[in-house]
């Protein structure tokens, strides 16, 4: 998973398994994150829709913008306003394009899941630093 600040670049990064949910992996995403400052708002698609994510980022400060999922039961939590933000998910969508570009990004080779992580950083600090320096 992949936290991006409004500039497509990585601000948090993790890795696990591809069994859990995305929701579930949302705490320990923001806990491995690069900067001090937590972000205000996290931008997120259909599949983020659960209410007690929402009210656990609250607490953080966090504010989860994504739109309901069709099937949703509960009442709408979401207002137009803050869904405006959502057409610019394209720019999480940049991050991921330019980390595709190293080969062992797109295909984990290694064996051993801290080594795939150090890789991931790695190549997030060389993003970081390109943009900065």
């Amino acid at each position: 998973m992949v936290i991006a600040d409004e500039g497509s670049l990585p601000v948090a990064v993790s890795v696990a398994s591809t069994s859990p949910h995305e929701i579930t992996l949302v705490a320990a995403t923001l806990a491995g994150r690069f900067v001090r400052q937590t972000p205000a708002r996290l931008v997120a698609d259909r599949a983020y829709d659960s209410d007690p994510l929402d009210a656990e980022l609250l607490k953080r400060g966090i504010i989860l913008i994504a739109p309901h999922r069709g099937n949703r039961v509960k009442p709408a939590t979401q207002d137009g306003r803050a869904l405006r933000s959502y057409k610019r998910r394209w720019k999480i969508e940049r991050t991921n394009a330019w980390l595709q570009n190293w080969r062992k990004l797109v295909t984990r080779y290694e064996y051993l899941l801290e080594n795939f992580l150090a890789f991931v950083k790695l190549v997030c600090i060389m993003l970081l630093f390109k943009r900065y320096f």
